[in-house]
């Protein structure tokens, strides 16, 4: 089959092996799957990743041992836990130490032809949610996470630092409740994609660098995104970190300490509540789709996803 691998670097493999189904597993035919900062990311050396990228996607489960899912349209959980351990009958297999994580950590991804996954980590997709719609349920449940770490009702100035890919869903997000969130960015025609009137967007070439919100969500996607988040949140407020980057951010703890600021990563959530919010359709998900490739033009996708402007790239797996 046709895959996306990275061993160093980023080249297109157009026979790559098969995913053999286990007990436990099934085998996806991928449809769609979506470029995130994550992937790139990984193919600037993050996470010491070898395999196949890619970790959002909608596809056909084309074999199971369980053949009620045999042709059921899913999105699937990306964090595969050993499903003994507490983390795991805690309900928490995304922390548990022994863990792979779909295109990310041990376990070839979703820019292929075919995946596989647990059972366990399946989710069927409503016939009311088209497949554009669906890849983004990954990263619209690491929005959702923010909802179920923090008291987000609490915080009246809430602020989303960064207007890539993510920062445009969690803005969304926190902006479902009807409270009014500010928008940070470099980029106005990404920021008016979103703009309602619960979403008010900001240039960041035009904010003063000074404590404003109780709340900032840090989306930024690169390292100095701690450090501006810091100059813009309150004393006794809360940072949410949700960037992943190969190069280390600066740390600005004497601030922390000083301030009593909250610091909070954040990352994988999970999928029902974000598939019951894209279901509601309170989110704005097709307008954010920049591209759409082929899966032979993926390399093309990773150079289109990395041009300024550019929101959401996805590679379309059966396309000619």
């Amino acid at each position: 089959m046709k895959a996306v691998v990275y061993d160093g670097a980023l080249r297109l493999e157009p026979n790559h092996p098969e995913p053999r189904v286990t007990p436990a597993e099934a085998v996806i035919a991928v449809r769609l799957a979506g470029l995130c900062n994550t992937d790139l990311e990984i193919a600037r050396g993050y996470m010491n990743f070898r395999g196949v990228l890619g970790h959002e996607f909608v596809g056909e489960v084309l074999e199971a041992e369980d053949p009620g899912w045999v042709g059921a349209r899913v999105v699937g959980e990306i964090n595969c836990g050993c499903g003994r351990c507490s983390w795991c009958l805690g309900g928490l297999e995304r922390h548990c130490p022994m863990r792979t994580v779909l295109g990310i950590l041990g376990r070839d991804g979703t820019f292929a032809e075919r995946t596989r996954l647990p059972l366990r980590n399946l989710h069927r997709v409503p016939a009311g949610v088209s497949d554009t719609e669906a890849v983004f349920v990954e990263p619209v449940a690491a929005c959702c996470e923010i909802l179920e770490q923090v008291e987000v009702r609490r915080f009246d100035r809430r602020a989303v630092l960064g207007d890539g890919k993510l920062g445009l869903l969690a803005a969304q997000v926190l902006a479902a409740d009807g409270a009014t969130v500010t928008l940070i960015g470099k980029h106005p025609e990404k920021m008016a994609l979103v703009a309602t009137e619960h979403i008010q967007p900001r240039a960041l070439p035009e904010l003063e660098p000074r404590p404003t919100f109780d709340l900032v969500v840090e989306c930024t996607g690169a390292a100095e995104g701690l450090r501006l988040a810091t100059e813009l949140v309150l004393p006794r407020g809360t940072i949410v970190l949700k960037s992943t980057t190969a190069q280390p951010p600066t740390l600005p703890a004497s601030r922390w300490v000083v301030d009593e600021i909250t610091v909070l990563g954040s990352r994988c959530g999970r999928f029902r509540p974000a598939l019951d919010l894209i279901s509601s359709g309170a989110l704005k998900l097709a307008e954010l789709v920049s591209a759409r490739l082929p899966l032979r033009q993926a390399l093309s996708a990773f150079e289109r996803a990395e041009v300024p402007g550019v929101v959401k790239v996805l590679i379309d797996v059966h396309a000619d």
